[in-house]
């Protein structure tokens, strides 16, 4: 997070980042993924255009990193774990500032 931009890092004052093994039995059940294995990271919250709509006790944003996903992913591929985690920290930043997973594929692809 350190080695974003300070331009987005100023935008990020309120989102909290947390560790946990794996993500939550619910929300691999709403993404419809089976294997806890292949959820590296996630968003959750409003993204930045939209946290003024936020109701009474509605959770501030937050960005999981689920570590033994990460853990595995590293040892699998050969990934330096500092790239893989930063690759994953952008994406769910890119979520916070309201860019989608297609978004956010389309410019990976400009950039290589």
């Amino acid at each position: 997070m350190a080695r974003l931009p300070a331009q987005f890092r100023d935008l990020l004052g309120g989102v909290v980042v947390r560790v946990e093994d794996f993500a939550a039995e619910d929300v691999l059940a709403e993404f419809g993924i089976e294997d806890p294995f292949e959820l590296t990271g996630l968003y959750s919250g409003r993204p930045v255009g939209q946290q003024e709509q936020m109701a009474p006790g509605e959770l501030m944003p937050i960005i999981h990193l689920y570590r033994r996903p990460l853990l595995d992913e590293w040892v699998e591929t050969g990934v330096s774990l500092e790239a893989l985690i930063t690759h994953v920290i952008v994406h769910e930043v890119g979520h916070h500032f309201g860019l989608s997973d297609d978004d956010m594929h389309a410019i990976e692809d400009d950039a290589e």
